[in-house]
């Protein structure tokens, strides 16, 4: 299980472990939290009171000074799992949902023809489909795609990287997702992702 840290302002910073999270409350560093209680700590007792000490950690916390991730300035980075997310394990040719060891990273414009290992030439493709393509464009193999590509924003970027997001996270992540990502397009995606990611 991982905690979404987050700056004062609310802007993604990166996906954290509960250690690290009672770290931050114990440094006074969370200045708000969201979401539910998903582990409480318990330490040492006071000497002069006899109470223990405690910390109640939650899904998503804010933490206090300057942030180092500016996500505005991030390009996200981009792999075969994330990619395959991005897509929801869905081939761009045939249609057809496959488990990730089915799936392959296909080049719209082939590597042959100059085609580049960026985002927006990349879709999700069976082995099949892209053998069947081979080295050439969809234009040219007569296979159109079914889904255009699209650079994830930071906020997809997000919930492209954590595999368990809680249902909470997944719902403050795609309040900010633009409305044109697949993320943001299924009212049950939190449950789908975890399908799709585990298939």
């Amino acid at each position: 299980m991982r905690v979404l840290k987050l700056s004062a302002h609310g802007l993604p910073q990166s996906w954290i472990t509960l250690e690290d999270a009672v770290l931050h409350y114990a440094a006074d560093d969370v200045r708000w939290t969201m979401g539910s209680s998903v582990a409480v700590f318990h330490g040492g007792h006071n000497a002069a009171t006899g109470q223990q000490s405690c910390i109640e950690v939650h899904s998503i916390i804010g933490t206090r000074g300057v942030p180092r991730v500016n996500p505005h300035g991030m390009k996200p980075g981009l792999t075969n799992t994330k990619l395959f997310a991005r897509d929801c394990n869905v081939c761009a040719y045939c249609g057809k949902t496959l488990a990730v060891e089915h799936l392959t990273r296909e080049h719209i414009l082939p590597i042959c023809q100059q085609g580049q290992n960026t985002w927006m030439n990349l879709v999700t493709a069976c082995k099949g489909c892209n053998h069947r393509k081979g080295p050439r464009t969809p234009e040219q193999a007569r296979m159109p795609l079914l889904y255009a590509p699209y650079v994830p924003s930071i906020w997809e970027d997000f919930i492209l990287r954590n595999r368990r997001i809680l249902a909470d996270q997944m719902e403050f992540l795609r309040m900010h997702v633009p409305k044109t990502s697949r993320q943001a397009q299924s009212k049950d995606h939190a449950l789908e992702f975890e399908n799709c990611s585990d298939a």
